[in-house]
């Protein structure tokens, strides 16, 4: 048999890390199994689903390079294959017509609420055989009303439910159009899935789509259930409630895909102890088994560890790529000054992520005249004129640029000045970048060069004079 996965989003919303786990482990499976992966978008919600949602969903699956065999299949394009099946079971009696109004369906909903019984249709179209063509009508699924639903999650075991829970379930509205239930279990039929891998809230969905698809006499695919992922309250994440689960969040806030998809893997599945995982491995070792049951809490510091590693282990020429589109997003050319290549290194050894990395590189390219008022009020008063004045000179006076002579410039203007090293870094540090964190002083200017070093001292040599004077 071989194996056929499927990730089948909603596009009415964002693309979350609920989504992005779920479309990650069906992949897993497929490729670990050399299989099949389809992207599915399934937008029969006609009222919110939108076209930004699916870019959205294809965007992030091409960040995180989640490729897929088929696709993106449409559900709204298959409408015409949905209407025929039903047309069918229909003529076959294994559907029928409803015509209840929505008072009656209303007044049965707070009948079963006062009763203190599950909202559920009663069957009363089911067992009178009144038709008007004149009159609107949806078309439910005729469900089985005796035994029960079983099947075996491949996460969880196995899982009952009586068919008596199960009311019949609408699979065509007034206006025509098919359900979701319903057209996910054509799609799995058509589409030949095997497994299906989806997050634990489809766990009721199961016990329908399985008797759709036995009353359809077609094969039922094995099933597993993954756990959700909670945010740091405990809570679960909304993908319409909140862009911080928007994937694409992840990678406008500086993160690495291969650093997501590590943390991902690792949010409900192990092997062994290990932490690290390249794409090729997960691939190589992910199976079904070694999924937990339990809930997993999203956790921002592990994640911004896991970048880290990443930055420090990538090559500087794929780093490149992915620093440039965020400083692109931060509007400054990086032609007028150092090679990022040489710069990228010294940057992974402090910063978490890429848009950390993109804002200190920027003081290494553009000239700047805003500063950080409270690092302007600390570090750039009266008593630091004068050693950026001897450092200024002493700055002026190198002929052979290197960390070294530059590191002997700050040496010996503390020695002179009989200064503390804080004294004399700080205020320079603030006139190279216009705030008081950076990289080593040393290295800040040495990148800098010798001309723009001269003029941002002047320019802090400036500020202290207009502050003295008011």
């Amino acid at each position: 048999m071989k194996i056929k996965t499927r990730f089948a989003p909603s596009p009415t919303g964002y693309f979350h890390l609920g989504s992005a786990r779920t479309a990650l482990y069906a992949w897993l499976f497929a490729r670990h199994n050399q299989g099949e992966f389809i992207l599915r978008i399934e937008d029969t919600d006609l009222e919110r689903s939108t076209d930004e949602a699916i870019k959205n969903i294809i965007d992030c699956m091409h960040w995180l390079n989640i490729d897929w065999d088929q696709g993106p299949y449409y559900q709204t394009k298959r409408f015409e294959r949905y209407n025929y099946v039903i047309n069918k079971m229909l003529e076959q009696g294994s559907a029928y017509k409803c015509y209840c109004s929505k008072e009656r369906l209303e007044n049965l909903r707070k009948t079963n609420i006062t009763s203190n019984t599950k909202p559920r249709y009663d069957g009363f179209c089911r067992y009178n055989n009144y038709y008007n063509n004149n009159k609107p009508y949806v078309v439910r699924f005729l469900n089985p009303i005796e035994g029960s639903v079983i099947f075996y999650d491949k996460i969880r075991g196995f899982i009952e439910f009586n068919n008596k829970e199960l009311d019949d379930l609408i699979i065509r509205r007034t206006d025509g159009s098919p359900t979701y239930n319903f057209c996910v279990v054509i799609d799995d039929w058509d589409m030949e899935i095997t497994h299906i891998i989806r997050g634990e809230d489809h766990i009721n969905n199961t016990p329908r789509q399985i008797n759709i698809l036995k009353a359809l006499g077609a094969p039922v695919p094995h099933y597993a259930h993954v756990p959700m992922i909670l945010n740091n309250t405990g809570k679960k994440m909304s993908k319409r409630h909140s862009d911080t689960v928007n994937v694409m969040q992840y990678r406008d806030d500086g993160y690495l895909p291969e650093a997501l998809l590590n943390y991902l893997v690792r949010m409900g599945w192990s092997y062994g102890d290990q932490e690290i995982f390249s794409t090729d491995e997960m691939k190589k070792l992910f199976t079904l088994d070694n999924i937990s049951k339990s809930a997993s809490i999203f956790n921002l510091e592990k994640l911004q560890w896991l970048n880290q590693f990443y930055l420090k282990k990538m090559p500087v020429e794929y780093l490149a790529r992915h620093l440039t589109w965020h400083i692109n997003q931060f509007g400054y050319d990086t032609h007028s000054g150092p090679n990022l290549f040489e710069i990228i290194p010294l940057l992974t050894r402090r910063c978490k992520t890429l848009k950390d990395m993109a804002a200190h590189a920027r003081y290494f390219y553009e000239d700047f005249t805003n500063f950080n008022n409270d690092a302007v009020k600390k570090y750039l008063c009266l008593v630091a004129r004068k050693p950026l004045e001897l450092i200024r000179t002493k700055i002026a006076a190198i002929t052979d640029w290197t960390f070294t002579n530059i590191d002997n410039v700050i040496q010996k203007t503390a020695e002179e000045l009989k200064l503390t090293m804080d004294k004399v870094g700080m205020p320079l540090r603030v006139a190279m970048t216009g705030t008081d964190q950076s990289l080593s002083i040393n290295i800040l200017i040495y990148y800098i060069g010798q001309r723009k070093s001269l003029k941002r001292i002047d320019l802090a040599l400036a500020i202290i004079t207009t502050n003295a004077f008011n």
